[in-house]
């Protein structure tokens, strides 16, 4: 809008002409707002309130005598305040690059001052001392001209030729290296241990891996070894079982079969001899009372069927004596001897006949058909003709 001015956030506007400023200043401090203003008779100018950089290379010389260039950087910017506006505008609005070349001479003029009352190994140890002291002795000079610093960085410390700071770090340096030289062989030495450790670890585990590996192996041979011997122990025990099975049927068989035999040849055998039996008992028995009843017969009848069949036996007897050659020696006599002889066989024979039908002989025994007798051992008699 015509006639309305806003400054930036970083920039003061300053409005001269009409009435003046706050404590008497010859212009008006605007800051974060607009303002109209009229063309022909206000002007205005722009104060920067952004932060600046000021360099200081100030060659110093030390409570020692020696010299040191110094070399720091100042970060400075215009106060927030009217009052630091005001000052800073009236010393540089014309030009405000005048502010880094004034605010660098300052302070060069104070590190001179501080350094002088200072050793170099003060300097050199405490820097942030040596900043604070530039800082707390310049802050007054720099509000009079309306700035303010945020910092002070010492950069560098140089003696140039002169070698003291050199010299004066040598046994630091030497400790240091010292230092750094033991924890190197430390380091070397924990490097060595560790790699040791390292490569006996990886033994040890190329060791276990290659226990487990093998075990592996020999698992899987077990496995495959298992699986070969599957099928043939499968039909293995299915053939044993087979032949259990037909074993078991061929004892059935047998025993059904022994059973059968049983039934069909041993009970008829048995009973066969039973009935053989009974009829032998009972034939025996027979035979028994038979011969009892024999023994209990009559002996008269029996002994006078005998006699009457002697003149029979005599008589085949005698017929032996048909054709025989007989000399008679002593007449009549001789005569009533062969007689007697002949009548003797026949008794003799009669004898014979009852030992065998078990009648018993003129002694009272009993003879069987073999000729042993009850009471004693009986003589056959015999009938010897030439």
């Amino acid at each position: 809008m015509f006639g309305y001015r806003v400054p930036a956030p970083d920039q003061a506007m300053l409005i001269s002409g009409g009435r003046r400023g706050q404590g008497g200043a010859p212009f008006r401090v605007v800051t974060g707002h607009g303002k109209f203003v009229l063309p022909v008779f206000r002007k205005v100018r722009f104060l920067t309130l952004a932060m600046c950089e000021a360099e200081v290379s100030e060659t110093c010389v030390t409570r020692q005598g020696i010299a040191l260039t110094v070399r720091a950087v100042i970060a400075f910017k215009v106060g927030n305040d009217t009052e630091s506006v005001v000052n800073a505008g009236q010393r540089f609005l014309s030009d405000q690059d005048q502010m880094s070349v004034l605010t660098g001479r300052i302070f060069a003029g104070h590190l001179r001052s501080i350094i002088g009352s200072m050793t170099v190994e003060e300097i050199v140890t405490e820097r942030q001392k040596l900043a604070t002291e530039v800082l707390e002795t310049s802050k007054t000079e720099m509000a009079k001209i309306g700035l303010i610093v945020d910092s002070l960085q010492i950069q560098s410390i140089d003696d140039g030729d002169t070698g003291y700071i050199s010299a004066m770090s040598a046994p630091h340096k030497a400790a240091i290296q010292r230092q750094a030289q033991i924890a190197q062989a430390q380091a070397t030495q924990a490097s060595a241990e560790a790699e040791q450790e390292a490569a006996r670890n990886q033994a040890e585990y190329s060791r276990q891996t290659a226990v487990v590996q093998a075990e592996y192996s020999a698992e899987v041979d077990r496995a495959k070894a298992r699986a070969a011997q599957a099928g043939p122990l499968a039909q293995a025990h299915a053939q044993q079982e087979v032949l259990a099975a037909r074993t078991e049927l061929a004892e059935r068989a047998a025993q059904l079969r022994q059973q059968e035999l049983v039934a069909e040849v041993v009970k008829p055998a048995e009973a066969e001899a039973e009935r053989i039996r009974l009829l032998a008992m009972a034939e025996a028995e027979r035979m028994k009372i038979q011969a009892e009843a024999a023994a209990s017969h009559d002996r008269v009848a029996l002994d006078r069927m005998i006699i009457d069949q002697l003149p029979q036996i005599v008589k085949e007897a005698s017929a032996g004596l048909a054709n025989a050659n007989v000399n008679v020696l002593n007449g009549t006599d001789g005569l009533g001897e062969i007689a007697a002889g002949l009548v003797g066989q026949g008794l003799t024979i009669l004898d014979s006949v009852r030992r065998n039908l078990g009648a018993p002989d003129a002694s009272g025994r009993t003879t069987d058909r073999n000729g042993t007798t009850g009471a004693g051992q009986g003589t056959n008699g015999r009938v010897e003709i030439e």
